[in-house]
Formats: structure tokens, sequence, C-alpha cells
């Protein structure tokens, strides 16, 4: 049986990681334990909350594998205490947020139960690509970039040195 997938147009080349990526989200959207909060502190900052009262540092785990961002938590019952009614319980979770790509995590903290991780959202220089018909993809391809400095690296005459940078630094090729 063949499996229909979403982005399934000749149209949406190179697009399967992102259907991948949908998969997890899907998955984990059905997680309602522990509750969270998804705050943008400011224009390139964010913040997910998550409420672990009664969590300890060491009982909880905070991990990046690729652009998944997991966080489980796992609390040891205290077999010396006697409890006449116990409605608080010792749970473990495990709750995972997919990261956009260039998203980093900045930090980590644990105050008053909640858990508060901090990732940065840099925003990148865009780039705006001349590609020169009749030209392979091993050429050098001029660039633009949006505050309109160009890069041309398409003047080149046969008399050069091989030196790519304009500017003539080195280490600075672009």
């Amino acid at each position: 049986m063949s499996r229909v997938t979403l982005m399934n147009s000749p149209f949406l080349l190179g697009f399967d990681h992102m259907e991948r990526v949908l998969d997890r989200v899907a998955k984990s959207a059905n997680e309602g334990y522990p509750p969270y909060n998804i705050e943008q502190v400011d224009e390139e900052r964010l913040r997910i909350s998550i409420a672990v009262a009664g969590f300890t540092r060491d009982d909880l785990t905070v991990t990046l594998e690729d652009t998944q961002l997991m966080i489980r938590g796992k609390q040891v019952d205290d077999e010396e205490r006697v409890y006449l009614h116990r409605g608080i319980a010792a749970r473990q979770f495990q709750r995972s947020f997919v990261l956009a790509e260039g998203i980093e995590v900045t930090g980590a903290d644990l105050n008053n139960g909640l858990l508060e991780i901090d990732l940065t959202r840099p925003r990148p220089a865009r780039v705006v690509q001349q590609i020169e018909i009749g030209k392979s993809n091993t050429d050098k391809v001029e660039a633009l970039t949006i505050t309109g400095r160009e890069n041309d690296h398409t003047n080149r005459n046969s008399n050069d040195t091989g030196n790519t940078n304009p500017g003539g630094a080195e280490g600075e090729q672009v």
C-alpha cells in the first residue's frame, strides 16, 4: 500500500525533510503534560516556559538533537514518605519541540516551578543570486545582498592571479 503524502506535487522538490518535521509535530501535538507557554521576548529571542512543579534540576534533562528540542523529566518516589492521600503522583514526561533552522538554544533555568528555555532566532543576511544561463553549478555565481552590496566574481579575466576576493583580504571569501 502506498502512502499519500502532503507534499507530493512535482513543484515541491526537496521538501521531504519538511514532511518528516510535520509528522513529528503532529505526533507531539497530542501531548498534554506538562503545560507550556511560548513567548516572544523581543525581535530575536523566544522563551519556552514549562510547568514542572515538584521537579528538581537533577530530575530534568534538556537535549537538542538536530532541530528537535527534547525535555525529559523523571521523578523518583521517596520510599521513606508515608502518604495519607496522594494527589500529586511522581510522573515522568517527555515534551519535544521542532525548531526551525537557525534557532539556537541559549540557556535553560528552573525558577519557581517553571523550566525556562531561552532561544535566539538571529536574522540571516538575505542574499539574492543571479544565475547565469548556460553555466554549471560549479561556476561562480554573482550574489547580490538585499542592501545592494554586490559581490561580483564573474569579471575575472585570464590574467587574474586567482584571488577571488574583491577587496584582496585573505580569508574573506564570499
